[in-house]
């Protein structure tokens, strides 16, 4: 296990810590239970289980994205085969950016 401190990177998301969270970003109501922070048709995801004490916000931009993480938490990669070693995150504000690439249609996000 990895301990989070300025940035990290799990597969297609890349982690980096920040001081505040811009102030044009709003927090997303979500449902109790795990947080997944980026999902892949491929069938994985990069999840913190418990996400209690996390918030997470968006702005207008599908590629970034922040949270606020209030007490240590495990991220955690879920894949059954080649998985990404679990990070630890402490307290504090993360921004959360996704690799792109270009299609002929345009950029799309990197699917790990």
């Amino acid at each position: 296990m990895k301990t989070f401190e300025q940035q990290a990177a799990q597969g297609d998301v890349f982690f980096r810590r920040v001081d505040k969270i811009p102030d044009d970003a709003k927090p997303v109501t979500r449902k109790k239970g795990p947080l997944v922070v980026t999902h892949s048709e491929t069938g994985h995801d990069h999840v913190f289980k418990d996400a209690t004490g996390i918030t997470l916000f968006e702005r207008n931009d599908p590629f970034v994205c922040y949270l606020y993480i209030e007490e240590p938490r495990l991220l955690e990669h879920l894949r059954p085969f080649d998985t990404h070693e679990a990070i630890l995150f402490q307290p504090g504000f993360v921004e959360v950016r996704r690799q792109r690439e270009h299609t002929p249609q345009g950029y799309r996000r990197v699917e790990d």
